[in-house]
């Protein structure tokens, strides 16, 4: 049954479909925006309760990085975010310094979106993802492992997180041509990236840096990694392949309907061979701009470490080689720009309002005190018991300090030392850092590659919080399985 035959049964739900719809309504989950700003509240009165605390900084020699002096931690004067002022820095101000500390991600999305709105606007995206679906129409399920796997590469390889932002518009596409949903879409692209970031028995950033500062080999004790890799990739894949199956066998059990129907309205796509045209000379014109384009950046990511700014230029080049090679006026293709950036307006917002909250922490100088006061917390108890603690003081800590080599920089030195004291191995401590740190990076809205990916995908992060809740329960649990496996072992 096609995507395009599933959404008109939405018609003939009836009385069951509305009672179910009515019951979903009692326990919705509060708008983004709402949730995000409670965090920031929340803070705000935090930095008002907690007493402020700063550790010393100083360059450690293996990494190169500014690292914390795990003695050095003294508590200071409070410096309370103000409720508002005039001449300084205050509550009402924290969206906007939340918005000058992302520029760079949220006009990302912005222009990202904006160019790959003036490619498909040629048609060529539709009408060629529409063959795929056709050619794999009996077999779609078969293409979520492989895309997973080959972003999961990347997430193990170069700690591919929000380069992998470029390619969630395909990845939706693909997934709606296939029956599937936005989710699923997203899902493969996103969490394929994360399952080998967070897996990533060789990512640099965080794998790399932990090692260093904790003064092991660099990538040593791999096989164990490896191990856990794999069940974090199987595990994944199978639950997203069963959400695409209901999906496929029922669109009403889709997390984002609402999203499908009015992206259905707004499209004539369709996976059945009788309505799909043969390639026109332009639009083959315009796959052939999107091929170079993709080979440069993924090229330029892998050989040369592209961030932000590069990946840009050439989403702009894409958008406007494939709208001269289309045919389309230069009017209409500023026009197509614009639609493709408006779309995204609310979650790229989404993404400075919460870095928010970490402004407001910043500003109150408590994020070493929590830090400090769980770390000490960690000390009295033995075994494989604060083995586990780290890991819970790493996914604490990921809320404040969502940048992966930023958090190895603030805590490895802290906790290295510490489970050399209760007799907690470095190998196993960096894996509770390498967990703790990477898990919740899929569900936290201080973490600006999630906040980006909903943003393009179009998806709320409220939605996204239900669906992917029983996979971060399951992940957390591998995580502290691998964990307490590992102190046992003596890993």
């Amino acid at each position: 049954m096609s995507s395009e035959s599933n959404l008109n049964l939405k018609n003939s739900g009836g009385v069951g479909t509305k009672g179910k719809e009515l019951k979903i309504e009692k326990f919705k989950i509060p708008h983004t925006y709402v949730i995000i700003a409670g965090m920031i509240i929340l803070s705000f009165i935090g930095t008002y309760i907690i007493p402020a605390g700063v550790y010393e900084r100083v360059k450690d020699v293996n990494s190169g990085r500014m690292i914390i002096a795990p003695e050095t931690f003294t508590y200071v004067a409070n410096t309370p975010v103000k409720f508002f002022s005039f001449t300084e820095h205050n509550l009402f101000t924290v969206l906007i310094r939340g918005l000058q500390a992302t520029s760079g991600i949220v006009f990302f999305t912005f222009l990202v979106c904006g160019f790959f709105n003036m490619i498909q606007k040629t048609g060529a995206i539709d009408s060629g993802i529409a063959k795929v679906a056709y050619l794999f129409r009996n077999k779609g399920m078969l293409l979520i492992p492989v895309v997973m796997f080959v972003f999961s590469i990347g997430g193990v390889a170069i700690g591919m997180n929000t380069e992998a932002i470029a390619f969630v518009p395909l990845g939706v596409l693909l997934a709606r041509a296939l029956g599937f949903d936005a989710m699923v879409g997203m899902a493969m692209v996103a969490l394929g990236a994360g399952v080998g970031f967070i897996g990533g028995f060789i990512n640099p950033f965080t794998v790399g840096v932990a090692h260093s500062i904790a003064g092991l080999p660099i990538y040593s004790g791999m096989g164990f990694r490896v191990a856990v890799y794999i069940v974090l990739y199987v595990a994944t894949v199978l639950y997203i392949m069963r959400y695409a199956r209901k999906v496929k066998e029922n669109p009403f059990s889709s997390v984002v309907f609402d999203l499908e129907v009015k992206q259905k309205a707004m499209s004539n796509t369709s996976t059945n061979n009788q309505e799909i045209p043969d390639l026109t000379l332009r639009q083959k014109g315009v796959l052939l701009v999107m091929l170079v384009g993709f080979i440069t950046l993924t090229y330029g990511v892998l050989k040369h470490g592209w961030g932000t700014e590069q990946l840009i230029s050439i989403f702009m080049f894409m958008g406007i080689a494939s709208s001269f090679v289309a045919g389309i006026s230069p009017t209409n293709s500023a026009n197509n720009f614009l639609d493709g950036a408006r779309g995204v307006v609310f979650g790229a917002l989404a993404v400075g309002l919460a870095r928010g909250i970490l402004v407001v922490l910043e500003d109150g100088q408590i994020i070493d005190t929590i830090l400090f006061y769980l770390s000490s917390k960690i000390s009295s108890l033995p075994g494989v018991i604060s083995a586990l603690l780290m890991y819970c003081v790493q996914i604490i800590t990921n809320l404040f300090i969502p940048s992966g080599s930023g958090q190895a920089a603030t805590t490895m030195p802290i906790m290295a030392p510490l489970g050399d004291m209760i007799g907690v191995s470095r190998q196993t401590v960096v894996l509770a850092f390498q967990y703790g740190d990477g898990f919740t990076n899929y569900i936290n809205p201080t973490a600006g590659g999630l906040m980006s990916y909903l943003a393009i995908s179009q998806i709320s992060y409220e939605k996204w919080v239900k669906w992917v809740a029983p996979l971060m329960g399951i992940w957390l649990s591998i995580g502290a399985a691998a964990i307490v496996i590992a102190y046992f072992i003596g890993y």
